[in-house]
């Protein structure tokens, strides 16, 4: 019988009693190695009673002794990093080093989370009238709930439940269902930290578990951070219910590549940034636009002979620099937009399709992947295909490059490379997307700064991580008080100018 995994629910693992479960692949070998439980909706309500239960007690004790849990998760994490490491390695593909430095960007939110007592400050104004003071705080939402995808399995839930917990919140993870171990690892972490149970629970599952969260009216707030479809979805859903919902979508993160950019550093740039973690980052650069042909001719020449070389193949190999993509359905449709793309007319310039590894044939393999000569109308351009595949677009002009970016239905990330300081000084200031690099290709913000993009990468009015999930995860509320003093003023019937001596 294959192994299954479980909920954890009200401070221990619980088994699926849905009856309904869905295996769990090992992408490089193709062979299912676990199987998850898909929770039904009384399960998942199951979990948002134990949240609810022990809101009270959590949002009653004081941030400090919130964030001391917080601590010792911290060491936790840090302990078993390798063991945390293995388990999103095996179940999502990505290289050791990578499934570790995900880790670590997640460590850096819950030291974030450990100095919320600071972020939770308010503000105080003395004698607004006499007598009356006005000051405000931060208080916690209730029961709150994640969404996250496979993509990076611990470190976007730490984007999220850190901050949650420190202020005052309850939790509830449903983390995806492809790689779902290593979610579950740091839950139990947490809990040998000294997190009381109820306080952060999981459950596993598709549909009827998301549609329950969306509904269930003890559900504050949601966080979910996947597809644009889905995400769509959430925010209508989540809104129509009166949650709060930050839904952080898809992208095409574009890389403009100026002709006085130094050409070896941009290269090498790409190459991490489109084949690392085979593509599937939603702050992959997957569109390179070279200004000049001159620009696009020396970087399609450097860029060739790199992407022919990259060591693919499963994460036990310490020489590996690409792993498999995570399902078979996703190798298939990367291979379709390929395929389309030369349909097209893009010229094809490293093909990545028909990777047989020995040894694991029935892996879900596809090799880096370049394009040139793209134009903003073919499917490779305008979809986001969450693959090794990097397509470079040719314009003679930086507007246009400009352009590019800004009319692309997305607005994630984007980046320059440029030694000229005003023209990186004009993008930085003139481009419409959340997050922006210059001679950096993956501009993702340090824990302490927001995540968030424009357009339709972000549905909600709230960033993840940083001040931004604090908002996200706390209501403000203002106080006016005022104290007997003996002076007599009688009944008010208007509004009186805060100015007014009354």
């Amino acid at each position: 019988m294959t192994e299954q995994l479980t909920h954890f629910i009200d401070g221990k693992r619980v088994p699926g009693t849905s009856g309904n479960f869905q295996d769990v692949f090992n992408p490089a070998t193709g062979e299912a190695h676990t199987q998850v439980p898909l929770a039904s909706s009384d399960e998942v309500k199951a979990a948002i009673a134990s949240a609810q239960a022990a809101f009270p007690a959590w949002s009653g004790l004081a941030p400090a002794k919130r964030v001391a849990v917080l601590f010792k998760f911290r060491e936790l994490l840090y302990a078993h990093a390798d063991e945390i490491s293995e388990l999103v390695s095996k179940e999502h593909g990505k290289t050791l080093p990578d499934a570790k430095g995900e880790l670590m960007r997640g460590i850096e939110v819950v030291e974030f989370a450990c100095g919320i007592p600071s972020a939770l400050k308010g503000e105080f104004s003395d004698s607004v009238a006499t007598n009356v003071d006005t000051h405000s705080i931060r208080q916690p939402l209730g029961v709150v709930a994640g969404i996250t995808p496979f993509n990076f399995p611990t470190m976007v839930p730490m984007w999220m439940f850190p901050v949650a917990l420190a202020a005052g919140n309850t939790f509830i993870l449903k983390p995806s269902e492809r790689d779902p171990s290593s979610t579950l690892r740091l839950v139990e972490l947490l809990h040998e930290a000294g997190l009381p149970k109820g306080v952060m629970n999981l459950i596993n599952g598709g549909k009827e578990a998301v549609d329950e969260l969306l509904s269930n009216p003890v559900v504050k707030a949601i966080s979910f951070v996947g597809s644009t479809q889905v995400g769509e979805y959430i925010y209508s859903e989540g809104c129509k219910h009166g949650k709060r919902v930050q839904a952080l979508c898809g992208a095409k993160n574009h890389m403009v590549v100026m002709p006085d950019a130094d050409l070896d550093k941009a290269v090498d740039a790409l190459m991490g940034a489109a084949y690392g973690s085979a593509g599937e980052r939603c702050m992959a650069i997957s569109v390179a636009v070279a200004v000049g042909d001159k620009t696009a001719d020396a970087l399609i020449e450097k860029l060739t002979p790199k992407i022919q070389a990259l060591k693919v193949g499963p994460y036990t190999d310490a020489e590996t620099e690409m792993g498999p993509v995570v399902t078979k359905e996703s190798k298939d449709r990367i291979e379709g937009y390929i395929q389309s793309g030369v349909d097209q007319g893009a010229k094809l310039v490293v093909d990545g399709r028909g990777l047989n590894l020995q040894g694991y044939e029935n892996g879900f393999f596809v090799g880096g992947t370049l394009f040139d000569d793209v134009t903003t109308d073919m499917d490779i351009y305008t979809d986001e295909i969450f693959g090794p595949v990097l397509a470079v677009v040719r314009t003679q002009e930086y507007e246009t490059a400009l352009q590019m970016v800004n009319d692309h239905e997305y607005g994630n990330g984007t980046a320059i490379f440029t030694q000229d300081g005003d023209a990186a000084r004009d993008f930085t200031t003139r481009v419409q997307a959340g997050m922006v690099g210059v001679n950096v290709p993956i501009p993702v913000p340090v824990a302490y700064h927001s995540f968030g993009g424009w357009k339709r990468s972000l549905f909600g009015d709230h960033d993840i991580h940083g001040m931004e999930g604090v908002r996200f995860y706390t209501k403000l509320k203002a106080i006016t008080t005022r104290w007997p003093s003996g002076i007599k003023d009688g009944a008010q019937f208007h509004f009186k100018a805060g100015k007014e001596d009354h």
